[in-house]
């Protein structure tokens, strides 16, 4: 049976590091005292340095926020007819840089028969898929896919449609393009756990090509394990300011707890300490604690989640990708490694892979 290969994969994030812009404007947003303590606590522990955005943050005389783009007027946050023209100028310029980092030869671009493209965070028509098929010049008749509004897990579900198209049709190539503008989603609130969700996203793009040439990571199986009674935690609706994620603070317990359960079922029977490579989607530093604790994982497992998580914060269903490109370029000959993402469900979608 043909095996599919994540070949290369190629990431771009915008120019902006709106990370410590973000938690000065926030402070104000909490209530002072124990409130305001708490959330200035979490920053500095969210095991974040830097978060990047389209919104390019302006210094002002009083220290009031103020962005260049003009997206988040204080107590006139857009609506989310402008927050999607937002996503429509800024996501494809984010996805041709990620494609030229891609860096596709001539031979290539003509090889592709297969266009599969993932966003949770805005939608156009014709949209994003047209975009990389115009953009890089490829076969208009080439089949694109669209996966949307699935949130975190988004790219394994991806990757898991090109490794079917791949068994199915050997000389196929897939050309998978994840892309979130998260911060197009912020919110004017008070809230603290609202706001705690809003220090963890970012915006980010990753490209990657997916064949049978055995090169790059091996694609061995998928699992996705739902825990029951948890659908409540994570939910992502369109409202009249954008779309509202709920993001409960009991994931990370959760995941853990169920990890527990199933960890055996996640490693198709293999002890996780056999496991070399850990690509587990940094949704939160809670969330890759959890994850390392249910599987009684050594500390240094999630070295590169933890790297990403620093580098970039959580940008959604590119992130697992970004620790993937990480672990393709340290990556040994025949290690093996598992995948694993969050999101609605409450689902953790899992890829077992292997280096070529």
């Amino acid at each position: 049976m043909t095996t599919a290969f994540i070949n290369r994969i190629a990431t771009a994030v915008p120019p902006h590091d709106v990370h410590q812009a973000f938690i000065d404007f926030a402070t104000g947003l909490v209530p002072k005292g124990t409130t305001r303590n708490l959330f200035r606590r979490m920053a500095r522990l969210s095991g974040i340095a830097h978060r990047y955005s389209f919104v390019q943050p302006v210094a002002t005389e009083n220290g009031a926020w103020k962005d260049a783009e003009h997206v988040y007027e204080p107590g006139d946050f857009p609506i989310t007819a402008r927050r999607m023209k937002f996503f429509e100028s800024f996501a494809p310029r984010l996805a041709r840089t990620a494609l030229d980092n891609l860096a596709l030869t001539e031979e290539e671009r003509r090889s592709i028969t297969h266009v599969v493209v993932t966003s949770c965070t805005g939608l156009y028509a014709p949209g994003l898929d047209f975009e990389v098929v115009n953009y890089l010049g490829l076969n208009p008749s080439v089949e694109r896919t669209m996966i949307g509004f699935m949130g975190c897990y988004a790219a394994i579900n991806a990757l898991k449609s090109a490794h079917h198209i791949v068994r199915s049709e050997p000389e196929a190539r897939v050309l998978v393009l994840n892309l979130e503008l998260c911060s197009l989603h912020f919110q004017e609130t008070d809230k603290l756990e609202q706001v705690l969700s809003f220090l963890v996203f970012a915006d980010g793009c990753a490209a990657s090509l997916v064949s049978a040439e055995p090169r790059g990571l091996a694609i061995d199986s998928f699992l996705a394990v739902s825990i029951p009674a948890t659908s409540h935690l994570i939910t992502w609706r369109i409202g009249e300011l954008g779309f509202d994620m709920h993001l409960s603070g009991q994931v990370p317990g959760e995941i853990g707890a169920a990890l527990k359960e199933v960890g055996l079922e996640v490693t198709r029977g293999r002890d996780p300490l056999s496991i070399d490579l850990w690509a587990v989607h940094p949704g939160g530093r809670s969330i890759l604690d959890s994850v390392e604790k249910g599987l009684a994982l050594p500390t240094d497992a999630l070295a590169f989640s933890r790297s990403v998580l620093l580098q970039y914060g959580n940008m959604s269903s590119a992130t697992v990708m970004f620790v993937l490109k990480e672990i393709m370029q340290q990556a040994q000959s025949a290690q093996h490694g598992c995948a694993m993402s969050f999101g609605p469900g409450l689902t953790a979608e899992t890829m077992l892979f292997h280096a070529a």
